[in-house]
């Protein structure tokens, strides 16, 4: 089972996400980003490499696509919020490009 970010880890893991445009969640202990790309197409393809990063990993985000839009969110539902997954998996993500 993963375990909650402590504050130590929150502080070394989380601003560097911030600026890349990720943001705490409304409401719950989770990040969350909106990945805007030229066509559904594209949007789909970083999808499907996203989903194998994810399979990989055993950490599957919450999102939603419409046209050319993803939106992420990320927690660890079995630790009940953030842990170090989630700020790997959104490295990954990024790394994806858009």
């Amino acid at each position: 089972m993963n375990e909650l970010l402590s504050d130590t880890a929150r502080e070394n893991l989380l601003p560097p996400l911030f600026a890349r445009g990720w943001a705490m969640a409304e409401g719950r202990d989770a990040i969350v980003k909106t990945y805007k790309f030229e066509e559904f197409t594209s949007a789909f393809g970083w999808m499907t490499q996203a989903a194998l990063w994810a399979e990989k990993w055993n950490h599957h985000p919450e999102w939603c696509n419409t046209y050319n839009r993803v939106t992420v969110t990320l927690t660890t539902h079995d630790a009940g919020g953030l842990s170090s997954l989630d700020a790997k998996l959104a490295r990954k993500l990024d790394s994806l490009g858009t």
